[in-house]
């Protein structure tokens, strides 16, 4: 087992690492921009490191302080997190090539799944159901035109690597294919450094699904069920909930089984999300994957028990995976509400400043992954979120209900959050009967205005 990891992250996850190497008896460095100096995730490592101003692109991002810091301070092993640099394959060769474990996948393996295009081809290989459309990135415009064709209009023109939204654009006919897909490559090339693009089959009502895996990295990987993240607004979740409502039982145990498959023929090392939509007829389409710990992976931890940050620490160092397929089942059911600084009245305006009052909810079944507390600045340089609220109930109902007086028993100020919009929509007759699909939320908030 390692003896000190360095998290190069900040907020809650950092705090959510450090929390599980206390617990494995592992030491603990964190690094921080100048922004963050006085952030209380920091009280809690065992020795902190400053590496630059408080943009990322001068701290949380760059590889050589990081490296540096976990040299200077005899780190063997290395945790991302999620976002910054927990995607990035250069930051795990780097890693690599200087002897410090990177908590996470070979950066081979998060090459491979990073690229929706290599990974789509893996995905077919492994029985993992993907849209139907172009076999690779788009090279001949003619060949664009045909696929659409032949798989009708309307489809998606979406970039092959990164995610969020960004390089992906919905066609309606032909006349606006070719335009698409040069926006797309532009907004991909920007974002990414990648202007590869691809063409799928897009669904106008679909659900968000999605398959929590864990693989060893030498060829076995096992699932942890699954997850609904269909309550979001432009590709960004609100709400997560596990398992997801509804769903036929044999279809969703053939989709996480597809998954874990999937994970296990990349030789992939740690935690993995296989990220799927689902259509009116439970039929299942592939994403992207996910190669990094997910915000939303609480849920997943309620309802199986499994601890998934350490589960990618053991793997990291080597060790076998804790648990087999057979052990893991799942009990009752988790919701996760992700609480933003910000203004949901004015356009979800982020919302950075002191904060007078930080009042959270308690009880059974109630936990809270946060960094924030009464007297902590919200710096402007990151993003808004400052908390997950995750409950767990023996049924969704129940879980809705206590998800509702927590958010009610949750008290910030001055600043605005998301905890209002939170009790609302959790209150809307889709969200309770689970009659909804990806855009429902914006829909509603439409209908608001």
């Amino acid at each position: 087992m390692f003896k000190r990891i360095l998290i190069a992250n900040r907020g809650e996850i950092a705090l959510r690492v450090i929390r599980a190497c206390r617990e494995l008896g592992i030491s603990t460095v964190c690094v921080h921009s100048t922004a963050d100096a006085d952030g209380p995730w920091l009280e809690w490592a065992d020795e902190r490191v400053c590496i630059g101003p408080g943009p990322s692109a001068e701290s949380y991002l760059r590889i050589d302080r990081i490296i540096a810091a976990a040299e200077c301070t005899n780190a063997d092993a290395i945790h991302p997190g999620y976002g910054f640099l927990a995607e990035n394959a250069e930051f795990a060769t780097v890693c690599r090539d200087c002897e410090i474990a990177f908590i996470g996948p070979s950066p081979e393996a998060m090459a491979l799944l990073g690229d929706k295009v290599s990974c789509k081809r893996m995905a077919r290989k492994a029985g993992t159901p993907v849209f139907p459309g172009t076999e690779g990135a788009i090279e001949d415009p003619e060949e664009a035109r045909t696929v659409a064709a032949e798989i009708g209009y309307p489809v998606i023109v979406k970039a092959a690597a990164g995610g969020g939204g960004r390089g992906m654009r919905v066609v309606e006919d032909e006349a606006s294919l070719m335009e698409a897909i040069e926006s797309a490559a532009q907004e991909a090339s920007a974002a990414f450094g990648n202007g590869s693009v691809y063409i799928e089959k897009y669904l106008a009502k679909a659900r968000h699904f999605e398959v929590q895996t864990i693989g060893d990295g030498r060829g076995d990987a096992i699932h942890l069920f699954e997850r609904d993240c269909t309550s979001q607004r432009r590709h960004q979740k609100l709400v997560e909930e596990a398992p997801a409502p509804g769903v036929d039982p044999e279809k969703r145990a053939a989709v996480c089984e597809s998954a874990s498959r999937l994970i296990a023929a990349a030789k992939y090392g740690g935690a993995a999300t296989v990220e799927f939509l689902m259509d009116d007829k439970q039929d299942f389409y592939m994403l992207e994957v996910n190669t990094r710990v997910q915000v939303e992976h609480p849920v997943t931890e309620m309802i199986t028990g499994v601890d998934i940050v350490k589960e990618q620490i053991r793997v990291a160092a080597g060790n076998p995976l804790s648990v087999r397929q057979d052990q893991i089942s799942v009990n009752g059911h988790a919701i996760e509400c992700r609480i933003n600084a910000e203004d949901p009245d004015r356009n979800f305006m982020p919302q950075a400043g002191l904060i007078e009052t930080f009042d959270p909810p308690g009880g059974l079944g109630v936990r809270l992954d946060t960094h924030a507390r009464s007297g902590y600045r919200i710096p402007p340089n990151y993003d808004s979120m400052i908390g997950k609220l995750i409950v767990h109930a023996p049924t969704r109902d129940e879980a809705i209900s206590r998800m509702l007086e927590a958010l009610r028993q949750f008290r910030i100020g001055p600043m605005k959050t998301s905890i209002g919009l939170h009790r609302r929509l959790l209150d809307r007759p889709e969200f309770r009967t689970f009659d909804f699909d990806i855009k429902w939320v914006e829909h509603w908030l439409a209908e608001q205005d």
